[in-house]
């Protein structure tokens, strides 16, 4: 019994919807009427400022991670904490407290690796802000982020590198994770394509974007 309401509440706090209501209570604006309409970190940046982006950043990363976390403190065991991380990322995207919207998942994605295996988040950081730095787009590090996962879980564990052994339980968490957050970045793939995506005021923009 406890397990399954530690699963219901794991998918609660991924659901809270922290940028929208940010947005609506502080700021009195709704963020799924600006900019990319989307309710996390990378809109909530460009939308509301720095420090409500920053906010909504820590928010949802530790939602990943205190759901991960959540058999741990309850001390429950049989069910691996990578199911509720995952059901915290779905209740990210899917939150029943915003019409069954949400983000883009990467930030609470990033919360439950770094609830489960630290290090493996401090090399998708390293990887993430490379690219972001090489080409100013935050959608196309969180795509390469998604793809360096798959690579990782995949390749570290044979040069018992970060991932001491194969972990066929986390290696589908990750195809799991990374399907979400390329899907929910769909609409940014092409206008990467079409060189018009969305730029950070910094970096080489190597690929040559127009939208700055």
């Amino acid at each position: 019994m406890i397990t399954i309401i530690l699963c219901i509440l794991a998918y609660l706090i991924g659901a809270i919807p922290a940028g929208l209501w940010i947005g609506k209570i502080f700021y009195k604006k709704d963020l799924h009427e600006h900019g990319s309409g989307n309710t996390g970190t990378t809109n909530t940046f460009r939308i509301l400022g720095k420090k409500a982006g920053i906010i909504v950043f820590i928010f949802d990363l530790l939602k990943g991670t205190l759901a991960t976390l959540l058999p741990l403190m309850f001390h429950v065991h049989g069910v691996s904490p990578l199911i509720f991380g995952l059901l915290a990322v779905v209740g990210h995207t899917v939150s029943i407290f915003d019409k069954f919207k949400g983000g883009k998942a990467v930030a609470t994605s990033a919360g439950v690796v770094l609830g489960f295996n630290p290090f493996f988040l401090l090399y998708l950081a390293v990887v993430f802000f490379l690219v972001l730095y090489l080409f100013s787009m935050i959608s196309l590090s969180s795509i390469v982020g998604a793809g360096a996962a798959l690579f990782g879980v995949l390749v570290f564990p044979y040069f018992h590198f970060i991932l001491p052994n194969y972990d066929p339980l986390f290696s589908l968490i990750i195809l799991v994770l990374a399907l979400i957050i390329i899907i929910r970045h769909k609409s940014n793939i092409q206008r990467i394509k079409n060189k018009e995506e969305s730029l950070v005021p910094f970096g080489l923009n190597l690929s040559k974007q127009h939208n700055i």
